[in-house]
């Protein structure tokens, strides 16, 4: 199983498009913590490749991320993080004799 945020120059077919989503909320104590990001991009990354096996694929490409800092009315801010890319199948290639 492999991630890549590019294509793939092999045969392969597309088994569909993984999305994941990860979150922490920041305490009003200490409301720029945004090293806790890190933590976030690997639970999306587990997510997706989950996802992506759970599905029968070979390895997911044009992985992309989005990062949000969600702050609603006077409640605490919320990091945020979504992951999406697609998954693809290798295709079988026949033997040539």
């Amino acid at each position: 199983m492999f991630m890549t945020t590019g294509g793939f120059n092999r045969s392969h077919s597309i088994q569909g498009i993984i999305t994941a989503t990860a979150h922490d909320m920041l305490t009003s104590e200490k409301p720029d913590e945004f090293e806790r990001f890190e933590p976030l991009f690997s639970d999306v990354k587990q997510q997706l490749m989950q996802q992506a096996q759970e599905q029968g694929a070979d390895g997911l490409i044009e992985v992309r991320f989005n990062t949000e800092v969600v702050q609603i009315n006077v409640a605490p801010k919320f990091l945020v993080v979504h992951g999406y890319g697609t998954a693809i199948k290798f295709l079988s290639q026949k033997n040539s004799n």
